[in-house]
C-alpha cells in the first residue's frame, strides 16, 4: 500500500518505529510528526524520521491520508476529538493504545462525516521510550489487534493492510474482549513485575542475578504511562489481579502445609503454559 501523507501524533518509541518502518519500506510519500515535546521532535528529525515536524496537532493532521495516534492511552480520545475537525473527509485515524473500550466509547458518533477511527493495538514495544529507541523492525512478525465498532469495512481493511505492510499479523476482536485479554497478558505482568521489584530492599540488590532482573524487567517502564493504562483498564485488571491472588494463595497454602506434591503440580502447570508460548 502507499500513504500519500502519514501523520504521526506522538513521536516516541512506537510512533518513531512506525516512521522508520514506513521510510524503510517506502510506504509513505510524506511523514508529518507532532509531539508536545520540542526535544522529542528534534530527536526524531535527527534520525530522519520526519519530513515535517510541528507542535500544532491540527496542522499535523490537516493534509493527512492516515493519522496514527501514539500519545498516552488516557489522552488518545481527547487528542483525536481535538483535531478531528481539522481532518479532510476520507482521512483514516487509528492508534496504538493498549486499552480500547474507553477510547471507542468516547469517540463513538463524535467524528466529522467521512473521518473514521479504527482502534489498533500493536503487541510490540519495550520498557524503553523515546524516538532514540525506535526500530524499523519493531512490528515484524508481531500481532496487531484491531477493535472496530461499526466502522466501514473498507476502513478496517485499509488499517489492517497498513499494519500488514509494516510486517505485522492482524487480528480483530471487540474492544471489551481486547481489554479483558490484555489485562492478563500485558497489564498484569507489568503490575506483578513492579510489585516484585518494589519488595526488594535496596541493600540486597547486589545479590540479584538473572532471574530477578529478567522477571522485573517490565518494572523499568514509564510509571506515568503505566498508571494511565492501569486506570483505563481498571475493571479488567482488577479481575486479573483477583485471579492472580487466588492462584498465589494456592502456592502459599501448599507451601504452608509442606505439600510437596501439590507444589510440584502447580509448578508443572506453570511450566506447561510457559513452554507452550514457544509453539506457533
Amino acid at each position: 500500500m502507499h500513504v500519500p501523507t502519514l501523520s504521526i501524533v506522538g513521536v516516541g518509541l512506537l510512533g518513531g518505529s512506525i516512521a522508520l518502518a514506513c521510510r524503510q519500506k517506502k510506504l509513505a510519500g510524506r511523514i508529518v510528526g507532532y509531539d508536545p515535546s520540542a526535544d522529542a521532535l528534534r530527536r526524531a528529525a535527527d534520525r530522519g524520521m520526519l519530513d515535517e515536524a510541528t507542535d500544532d496537532v491540527c496542522r499535523a493532521v490537516a493534509r493527512a491520508s492516515l493519522v496514527v495516534f501514539c500519545v498516552p492511552v488516557d489522552r488518545i480520545a481527547e487528542v483525536v476529538g481535538a483535531c478531528a475537525e481539522a481532518c479532510r473527509p476520507g482521512t483514516l485515524l487509528t492508534d496504538v493504545g493498549s486499552t480500547k473500550t474507553a477510547i471507542v466509547r468516547r469517540l463513538a458518533g463524535r467524528l466529522p462525516p467521512g473521518v473514521n477511527f479504527v482502534g489498533s493495538h500493536p503487541l510490540a514495544g519495550s520498557e524503553k521510550t523515546g524516538p532514540e529507541n525506535a526500530r524499523a523492525d519493531l512490528f515484524e512478525g508481531r500481532l496487531v489487534v484491531l477493535t472496530p465498532v461499526g466502522d466501514p469495512p473498507a476502513a478496517v481493511w485499509t488499517i489492517g493492510d497498513f499494519w500488514r505492510a509494516l510486517g505485522a499479523r492482524v487480528e480483530t476482536m471487540s474492544p471489551e474482549k481486547h481489554d479483558e485479554v490484555l489485562a492478563t497478558t500485558s497489564h498484569l505482568p507489568h503490575l506483578v513485575a513492579s510489585v516484585l521489584a518494589g519488595v526488594l530492599p535496596l541493600e540486597w540488590k547486589r545479590l540479584t542475578a538473572t532471574g530477578f532482573r529478567d522477571t522485573t524487567r517490565l518494572a523499568a517502564g514509564s510509571p506515568e504511562l503505566w498508571r494511565a493504562i492501569f486506570l483505563c483498564n481498571q475493571p479488567a485488571l482488577l479481575a486479573a489481579v483477583g485471579d492472580f491472588q487466588a492462584h498465589l494463595e494456592r502456592f502459599r497454602d501448599a507451601l504452608a502445609k509442606g505439600d510437596g506434591e501439590r507444589l510440584r503440580l502447580l509448578l508443572e502447570q506453570g511450566k506447561y503454559v510457559r513452554d507452550s508460548l514457544s509453539e506457533p
